[in-house]
């Protein structure tokens, strides 16, 4: 049986309360496994990879994901509090929210639908895709052995299909409905804690951000053509009817953005997206953004423009209105590691290649997966010497700062040295190999990914 390196008990045995002591012992394995395998991540691979090709009782560990009663949302709870506690122990907790599809055909992949792709889409390029469309919430942390902000997913829910909630005569949940739940549960979760979310225009609706802005302070893009106005006028003394919720209308943004007299700022920003720095042009303000119809939100405004002409401008708006534009924009940024960890979950993890057919396995293999990626870190922050890790380079590729590759295979790495990859004189069954060999395969196995 694999056992847990002794380095990763205190992560990994804090997950253990959740399940009954058999369910643990099998889920326990396939956590193993799940990071030891390359390539798929299906049941069968990781039995192999963990030496259980033999087990006649295999079917127990697909029950783990199928029939065995635990609960994900509890286990996103404890993953939260152990990464808040080991990179966000005091200050600020920006929170990264964003969906992406996972290509999943079949007659038994009941709740896929067809949806716009965003990675493979463009402003003049339309693209669907059918799959499955999962929203995942993000912790961005600043990985100090990484000297840099990584997007660790915390909560992943399933945004089923319209199509798939009506042949079951479910009200149909929009993707700002699963977003709004999913933010005031990590509110509740994380009582006394200044929180701020940001997200996308896909987020930037009235009603989602009405309803945050008590509990967490939300940036997202803004319309150009938003309908902004200033605030209502104080109300006379004695005047019947219901207080005006708005005043005067302002200029659209679009017309900001062309007015020859609008006073820019240039600034600098630390980190802009992949860059050290970049400097940019902002114009802000403060307004109150509202629809008919739709509750009434004070925001604060920033206007980006590129002095270089590199990409086009662009608004974003904060509804918090005392918080300076540049912090506004440093915030913003960070949304980028969203996207990244998407495509390291891919590349690394095996999204997209798990072979569940049960509804409820397909519901928790893709949020544990990305789950994965925030243990993993974890798990490799354990490991860090000296406050590095060690890092895979080449001549044509002079890696300066690790990536979540290196952190995998440093855990990797560690759990095969548990394993048993060491020698012994006493045992005939033990081969002994050249070093030069032993590390060729050691690293094979593990950047196998």
């Amino acid at each position: 049986m694999t056992m847990v390196p002794s380095r990763f008990a205190a992560v990994i045995l804090c997950f253990a309360k959740l399940f009954r002591q058999r369910t643990w012992r099998l889920a326990e394995q396939l956590l193993i496994g799940a990071i030891l395998v390359p390539g798929a991540r299906t049941v069968a691979s990781v039995l192999r990879v963990l030496g259980l090709s033999g087990e006649r009782h295999f079917v127990n560990y697909h029950r783990v994901l199928s029939r065995a009663a635990w609960s994900p949302r509890a286990v996103s709870r404890v993953l939260l509090r152990l990464l808040v506690r080991t990179f966000v122990a005091e200050g600020s907790i920006v929170l990264g929210i964003d969906e992406t599809i996972e290509r999943r055909r079949g007659a038994r992949i009941a709740a896929k639908g067809i949806y716009r792709d965003p990675v493979r889409s463009s402003h003049s390029h339309f693209v669907k895709a059918s799959g499955l469309r999962w929203l995942s919430l993000m912790l961005l942390a600043p990985i100090p052995w990484a000297r840099r902000v990584w997007a660790l997913p915390v909560l992943t829910a399933l945004a089923s299909s319209e199509r798939y909630d009506s042949e079951r005569g479910r009200r149909h949940k929009r993707l700002t409905d699963w977003a709004r739940q999913m933010l005031l549960q990590v509110a509740r979760w994380l009582p006394g804690r200044t929180l701020v979310m940001v997200a996308d225009s896909s987020f930037a609706a009235l009603e989602l951000l009405g309803s945050l802005a008590a509990h967490m302070t939300c940036i997202t893009r803004l319309r150009l053509d938003a309908q902004l106005f200033k605030p209502a006028p104080p109300r006379p003394c004695g005047t019947p009817g219901r207080p005006r919720k708005k005043g005067a209308r302002l200029p659209a943004l679009s017309g900001v953005l062309a007015d020859c007299t609008t006073r820019w700022q240039r600034l600098v920003v630390p980190r802009w997206y992949a860059q050290a720095a970049r400097p940019i042009e902002i114009a802000s303000g403060t307004a109150v953004w509202c629809h008919a119809g739709l509750p009434v939100l004070p925001i604060r405004w920033v206007l980006i423009r590129d002095p270089l002409q590199c990409f086009e401008s662009q608004a974003l708006l904060c509804t918090q209105q005392d918080l300076k534009p540049l912090e506004v924009v440093q915030y913003f940024v960070q949304r980028w590691q969203v996207e990244v960890t998407f495509q390291e979950v891919r590349r690394h993890l095996g999204v997209e290649t798990q072979r569940q057919w049960s509804e409820l396995a397909i519901a928790r293999t893709t949020p544990v997966l990305l789950g994965l990626y925030s243990l993993v870190t974890l798990l490799a922050t354990r490991l860090v010497q000296g406050g590095a890790l060690p890092i895979r380079q080449a001549a044509w590729y002079c890696k300066t700062l690790p990536t979540f590759s290196d952190a995998l295979a440093a855990v990797r790495r560690h759990c095969w040295r548990t394993i048993g990859l060491s020698t012994s004189t006493c045992e005939h069954d033990i081969v002994k190999v050249p070093r030069r060999v032993f590390q060729r395969l050691h690293e094979a196995a593990s950047y196998a990914a």
